[in-house]
Order: C-alpha cells, then sequence, then structure tokens
C-alpha cells in the first residue's frame, strides 16, 4: 500500500513501545476481561505509570504536551491487537480535551493529573434511553438550587461507566423549548449520593468494555462542576465530536487492515482440494478488491488526520470518514469470515471477534444514517 508520511521515527518509537505494552499485559488477560464484563482496573494504573494516558495534555498536568498522531497511534495498537475493552481513548482523547478545552484552571488542575496517572477513570454521558445521535433530545435536567444543581435523569451505553469515578454529564439546565441551547456539562463524581451505576450491559461485542446505565436522582452537583457556560454544553459537544468520530474511522480502517492481513496469511496456509485457497483466482480477486478498498481508504483517513493537526478538518469530513471506514469495514470483515469457512464462526480466530466487535462501528459516535444527514447538509 501506499507508505504513510504522518509519523516520525520518535512516533515510530512510541508505536513500539505501546505495542510491546498490548501484547504483554493487556493482551493475555482479555479473555479473562471478556468473561468479567469489565478490564482490570490496575490496567489503567499502570498505563498511567507508562505515560501512555492523556498523552495529549501539558506536561504541567500530568500529559506529555504531544500531538494526535500519538493518540492515533495507540487507537490502531488497540484495534490491531483487538482490545476492545480497554477505554482508554475516550478517557484521554474525548473527555480530558472537554476538561482542556471547556474547564478553568481549577477543574484542570483537579482532574486532569489524576486521570493521566490511572487515577481516575472517566466517561462521558450524552446518550439516554429515548435519545441518542439526536443530542437535542436528551431528557435529564439539572435545575439550579443556590449553590448547586439538582440532577435527575438516566443515561444508557455509557463507555467506561461501570469502573468510571468522574463523569461529564449532558443535562438539560435551560427552559423546555430551549432545545440545543438549554443543554450543559456537568462534571459528576461517582461518589455522589444519587448516582448509582448498573451492571455491565452484555452487549454482542466488546464484551470487556465495562459499557452500562447511568442513574442519576437529585443528585447535588455543585455549581463549580459546571464544565464551560451553562447552555454552552451542545457547542462544546460539537466542537469534540469531529475527533470522536475521525477516532473510530482510524479504528475501523486499522482494523479492516488487519482483517485483510490475517485472512491473507489463513489463504495461504488453507488447503482446499490440495492447494492453498490462495492459489484459486476467486480468493486471490476478492482479496485484491478489498486491499484496493481499504488502501484508498487509508489514504483518506491519513488525509483527514493531517488536516485535523492543522485544525483544518470539517465536521461533514469527519462524518464522512466515520461513514466509509465503518461500511468499509463491514464488507471486509464479512468477506473475510466467508474465507474463513467455519472457522471464521469460531471466536478463537480473530476474524470472528472482528466480525461481532465491527458491527458497532456502524452506530456508535452518530448512526450512519445520522452521517449522511450532516454530509448532505454541508452540500
Amino acid at each position: 500500500m501506499i507508505p504513510r508520511s504522518l509519523f516520525s521515527a520518535e512516533h515510530e518509537d512510541f508505536r513500539r513501545s505501546f505495542r510491546r505494552f498490548v501484547d504483554e499485559e493487556i493482551v493475555p488477560f482479555h479473555a479473562q476481561w471478556e468473561e468479567d464484563q469489565h478490564v482490570d482496573r490496575k490496567i489503567w494504573t499502570r498505563a498511567g505509570e507508562l505515560g501512555f494516558l492523556c498523552v495529549t495534555m501539558a506536561e504541567a498536568y500530568g500529559g506529555a504536551g504531544a500531538d494526535r498522531l500519538y493518540s492515533t497511534i495507540m487507537l490502531e495498537e488497540l484495534t490491531k491487537a483487538g482490545a476492545t475493552g480497554v477505554g482508554f481513548s475516550l478517557h484521554s482523547d474525548i473527555v480530558a480535551n472537554y476538561i482542556d478545552h471547556f474547564g478553568n484552571d481549577r477543574q484542570k488542575s483537579q482532574w486532569l493529573p489524576r486521570m493521566a496517572s490511572g487515577e481516575l477513570i472517566t466517561a462521558i454521558a450524552m446518550t439516554e434511553p429515548g435519545a441518542g445521535s439526536d443530542l437535542q433530545a436528551i431528557k435529564a435536567t439539572a435545575v439550579p438550587d443556590g449553590d448547586h444543581y439538582v440532577l435527575n435523569g438516566t443515561k444508557t451505553f455509557i463507555t467506561n461507566g461501570y469502573l468510571c469515578d468522574l463523569v461529564v454529564v449532558a443535562a438539560k439546565t435551560g427552559a423546555v423549548g430551549d432545545g440545543a441551547r438549554g443543554i450543559s456539562l456537568l462534571l459528576v463524581e461517582a461518589n455522589s449520593p444519587g448516582f448509582s451505576k448498573g451492571k455491565p450491559l452484555k452487549k454482542v461485542g466488546w464484551k470487556a468494555q465495562d459499557t452500562c446505565e447511568l442513574f442519576f436522582e437529585n443528585v447535588r452537583v455543585p455549581r463549580s462542576h459546571l464544565l464551560g457556560e451553562e447552555g454552552g454544553g451542545f457547542k462544546a459537544l460539537m466542537k469534540e465530536l469531529a475527533w470522536e468520530r475521525l477516532t473510530i474511522a482510524i479504528a475501523g480502517i486499522a482494523c479492516a487492515e488487519e482483517s485483510l492481513r490475517s485472512t491473507l496469511e489463513y489463504a495461504r496456509n488453507r488447503k482446499i482440494f490440495g492447494s492453498p485457497l490462495a492459489d484459486y483466482q476467486n480468493t486471490r480477486f476478492r482479496l485484491a478488491e478489498l486491499k484496493a478498498e481499504v488502501a484508498i481508504g487509508r489514504v483518506f483517513v491519513d488525509q483527514c488526520i493531517g488536516m485535523l493537526l492543522e485544525h483544518r478538518l470539517a465536521p461533514d469530513d469527519a462524518a464522512i470518514a466515520k461513514y466509509w471506514c465503518s461500511e468499509l469495514l463491514g464488507r471486509v470483515v464479512d468477506r473475510c469470515v466467508q474465507f474463513h469457512g467455519g472457522n471464521g464462526y469460531m471466536l478463537e480466530y480473530p476474524i470472528a471477534r472482528a466480525y461481532v466487535d465491527s458491527r458497532v462501528h456502524r452506530i456508535f459516535g452518530g448512526a450512519n444514517e445520522v452521517m449522511l444527514e450532516l454530509i448532505a447538509r454541508a452540500m
């Protein structure tokens, strides 16, 4: 494929270091974490010790002041290893960015260093049972009451929800009918009275990821825990959603590449009618088609990453990347499962795990039908 030009020698050194960490301290335990429905909390503190959390944060807050290429590398390596249970990216690249970009100095000093060390695990709570891709439809409310807000509502499908210590919660602080203008972001500590968590949800894939429901019943949140301006939550969410959607594209194309690589290896070793599967023209042509599509997707994603680093990535471009790569991933893993035959349906094979884990790419970060609507609006 076309050589990648985004990464320096320092980036590749970091990639090797992080890959070693994944191979030695995550992969051997991931199957057990899938049984547990959450990762061992110790992996968070270990990642913090090694400097793998919140790397883009300033050194003053415990980060490394690195660019988002380091985040890209970690996301790619976790994806290639099938380590879907480890929610580092949401913690380091989504929640930390909200606090860094919209928080005040006190909030940054209070939370970011503990996030970088792994002492504190974070989540973001936007989705509700009746409101997913349409964030303006959320029902959770935070009513002002003296020096506090009184928070009520239910959130669902919350990544890192079961282990989290701190949650960024999107809630309505404005009057009914205010729509997007009435949404604010609150920093809510997990030990707050009235805040409770459901058990990890039983999902089709991503079984080691501690996804759960969160319940808020008259939770008193100090006004000092308002993140950004009151009523400015929707605008803040929109600013970070482009990066979130690009991370889905980054993971999607990395998974497609790894699925194609492992399938090619399988086809070269698997014999049918006395010859390797890869010797048959149908196999070669179908794999060649997939390689062409994946190569094109890789170039587009890398171009989007480059534009993001220059602060030029438009929201509709991020939506295109998320839509295209998640749809492509679905086609790739489906075809690759077919080449594996019955083995492709066995979870001991990486392609089977990729098959069940990849389906959600077309749903989270905004369903692909919503992506099409966003793209159409920008035309």
